[in-house]
């Protein structure tokens, strides 16, 4: 066989192979196919059944909850229904006794009717009889009934003003003996439940040393030192001869502290020079007005005051360093704070407010400038200017009644101002000063005529005047006290109140033998 034979018979192999193939693959393809096609028809259908399964699922499941509403909506029609025939019930009783009511009131009306035609027969009775005693009461007295009456009314009138004057003068004297009564016990009760220390303030401190070495560093060379120290601080530095002490001098006592503390800190480090002294008086500084701060709210904190500005917190700590007539300031007015809260709450009126108010009543004393005002105008403004209660600001202003009082805890602030400051021992006074002024208060009730003895007692607060009782009536005593009282008014100066007792007393004595 040639070569294109071979060609031939190869080819047509080939095509014969591929036609068998194609038919095969495509075979096997259509059984595939067919496969895919029933596999898909199942699945189809398990879907389709599952779809009509939870189909049927949620519609049994809204029906359920539809016919669980429609159940419930017939329960609340039920129960409305019941609510309405049991209201129906009601009314139709409360109708029936507003009907038997009424005829009740019918009956009653014709009685009473009956009743009041009888009344009107019987009182034209009584005038026609009244009438008629009249006229024989007026023939027998000769006269009318017009003036037997205004004679009657008379008579009543002077003996009901008799009655009304005795009672009147009763009534006034339990009421000043209650009153008196009432005030002293309240005010007793408030200085027995209120205890707080008294300290005198100088306007020295002394600054001690160990050895008197340490006198020469801090003075310097040619005085520099404590020249710097001075300028620095306004205190007087006085070293004398004083054996291992040095004397700060000066009014201001944050100052004194200050410069008390500077020293300390340069003697303790040992280095003593100009610039040392102003960094380390710049760090004092700094330090007091961070203790002022600390005290200030210390202080509020242990009183139990909250949401005061910040600025009158510090005022209150600069109290600390101040002192008025030698009582410590701070000390005063937490106790002031502390008995304007206890007569506050015997008194039925808000203890916290009166606390507020006592606390800050004497800030306007310890201002960072010096206006010239009045301190309790000083420290109201400065209330007002943080937003304080209004009352709380006239309470400050008004201590010393500077300004008008209008609410009841001013007038508390300033009785307890009064207390604190007047109390004996709280303020410094000098001995001789003090017994030249029970003196002159005794030698002034000596000169009322009738005046036997007098006695300054309880540190001059009261004065008890004893006179003579067949020179001096019961009335010329009250006159006496009422005198004696104005004239130590107007004659003397004295802190707080004096009290004026006039003492009459008449004794009888016998014996029997």
């Amino acid at each position: 066989m040639d070569i294109i034979t071979i060609l031939i018979i190869s080819v047509s192999g080939i095509i014969i192979g591929g036609l068998i193939t194609s038919t095969i693959l495509r075979k096997a393809m259509d059984r595939k196919r067919d496969m895919i096609l029933k596999e898909a028809l199942e699945k189809a259908e398990m879907i389709k059944k599952d779809k009509i399964l939870q189909a049927k699922e949620k519609f049994l499941q809204l029906k359920s909850e539809h016919e669980k509403l429609v159940h419930e909506k017939n329960d609340e029609i039920q129960k409305s229904e019941n609510r309405l025939k049991q209201k129906e019930v009601g009314l139709n009783q409360k109708v029936d006794e507003l009907q038997k009511k009424q005829k009740e009131t019918v009956a009653i009306k014709q009685t009473l009717q009956t009743q009041l035609e009888l009344v009107n027969k019987k009182q034209a009775d009584l005038e026609k009889a009244h009438k008629v005693q009249i006229d024989k009461l007026e023939t027998i007295a000769n006269l009318s009934a017009a003036e037997a009456k205004s004679q009657l009314v008379e008579s009543l009138k002077e003996e009901a003003r008799s009655e009304a004057l005795v009672q009147m003068k009763d009534i006034i004297d339990e009421a000043r003996i209650t009153a008196n009564t009432e005030a002293k016990k309240i005010v007793i009760e408030t200085i027995q439940r209120t205890a707080s220390e008294h300290a005198i303030e100088n306007t020295v401190s002394v600054f001690n040393i160990e050895n008197e070495e340490i006198k020469g560093r801090i003075i310097g060379r040619e005085g520099r030192n404590i020249r710097t120290l001075e300028a620095l601080t306004g205190i007087e530095i006085i070293i004398d001869d004083s054996p291992d002490a040095i004397i700060l001098s000066g009014f201001d006592p944050i100052r004194r502290e200050i410069a008390r503390l500077s020293l300390h800190k340069l003697v303790t480090d040992g280095r003593i020079h100009p610039a040392r002294i102003e960094e380390v008086v710049a760090k004092t500084k700094k330090q007091i007005e961070q203790e002022i701060i600390e005290t200030g709210k210390r202080i509020t904190l242990d009183l139990g005051i909250h949401n005061m500005h910040h600025e009158l917190v510090r005022l209150i700590g600069k109290m600390k360093y101040r002192s008025s007539y030698g009582q410590n300031l701070l000390h005063h007015s937490i106790e002031v704070a502390k008995l304007s809260a206890t007569m506050a709450a015997e008194l039925g009126l808000n203890p916290k407010k009166a606390k507020r108010a006592g606390l800050l009543h004497d800030i306007g004393k310890v201002p960072d400038t010096e206006p010239e005002l009045p301190h309790a105008i000083l420290g109201m403004k400065a209330a007002e200017k943080f937003k304080e209660k209004p009352e709380i600001c006239n309470a400050i202003g008004a201590h010393h009644d500077e300004i008008e009082m209008d609410n009841l805890i001013s007038p508390i602030v300033q009785v307890c101002d009064a207390i604190s400051g007047a109390r004996p021992g709280a303020r410094r006074e000098v001995v001789d000063a003090y017994i030249e002024r029970l003196k002159h208060l005794e030698e002034l009730a000596l000169t009322y005529p009738g005046v036997v003895k007098t006695y300054a007692i309880q540190a001059g607060r009261e004065l008890r005047v004893i006179v003579g009782a067949e020179k001096v009536t019961d009335a010329e005593a009250n006159q006496v006290a009422f005198d004696l009282s104005r004239k130590i008014q107007n004659e003397m100066t004295y802190p707080g109140q004096i009290k004026i007792t006039v003492i009459r007393e008449t004794r009888a004595i016998s014996y029997a033998k």
